[in-house]
């Protein structure tokens, strides 16, 4: 049984590396999405995500501005991607587009986005903006950072600190509740197994639980 574990892991774990080299090295032509928060002195100092027209797999790199700069996959599903895509393309994928207010207002740290597709590459920076698809398209981007930061937070609690774990899925149903997360679903596998292992306290399990009802219900 352990051994056909082993492989199991073994397949998916190469799975997941293939996925993410094809990721890392595109086809010429397709296109690709980019935006990049860089605010010192918050937490985080320094996001970016990437997204692939054609497919699911995607990047993140969240961190602050000294820690090692290095990005990791995850997954975008096709539904939110055609819509990111879609208002890039409202936007003229940023060709020539000044979307900041230019008004005296708080900094709220360097945004960016980015469009390429083959020898295309078009961008954009601001700090604030009133543009309505380029509000949308930065709640998406900033909805799956704080996302992927949840699911990061759950994962580590559960192999290091399962006395925490409780605490974590408190800050995932905090933004659930006001709907900040673009594919909540995809936090269901850790969910699940929450819920199922007994070695997590009582309220964490039944929290677990509940909030997976709830994301299959919405779902």
């Amino acid at each position: 049984m352990k051994t056909s574990l082993l492989r199991i892991g073994l397949l998916i774990g190469l799975a997941s590396l293939s996925a993410w080299a094809a990721y890392a090295a595109p086809a010429s032509g397709t296109a690709k999405l980019t935006f990049r928060r860089v605010f010192k002195s918050s937490s985080p100092e320094f996001v970016q995500i990437a997204v692939r027209e054609d497919s699911d797999t995607a990047s993140y790199e969240i961190r602050q501005l000294d820690e090692d700069a290095g990005a990791s996959p995850f997954q975008v599903g096709a539904a939110l991607r055609a819509k990111m895509f879609d208002l890039a393309a409202q936007l003229k994928h940023f060709q020539g587009q000044d979307l900041d207010v230019h008004r005296k207002i708080a900094y709220l740290g360097e945004k960016t986005f980015r469009w390429e597709s083959g020898a295309e590459v078009h961008e954009t920076k601001f700090n604030y903006t009133l543009n309505s698809a380029a509000t949308q398209l930065l709640q998406i981007f900033e909805g799956l950072a704080r996302q992927q930061e949840h699911v990061d937070l759950i994962s580590r609690r559960m192999r290091y600190d399962r006395l925490g774990i409780n605490d974590a899925l408190l800050q995932f149903e905090s933004d659930l509740n006001r709907s900040l997360l673009p594919e909540p679903q995809r936090v269901l596998p850790m969910l699940d197994q929450i819920a199922a292992d007994s070695k997590f306290v009582d309220i964490a399990r039944q929290r677990a639980r509940s909030l997976a009802e709830r994301i299959r219900h919405q779902g």
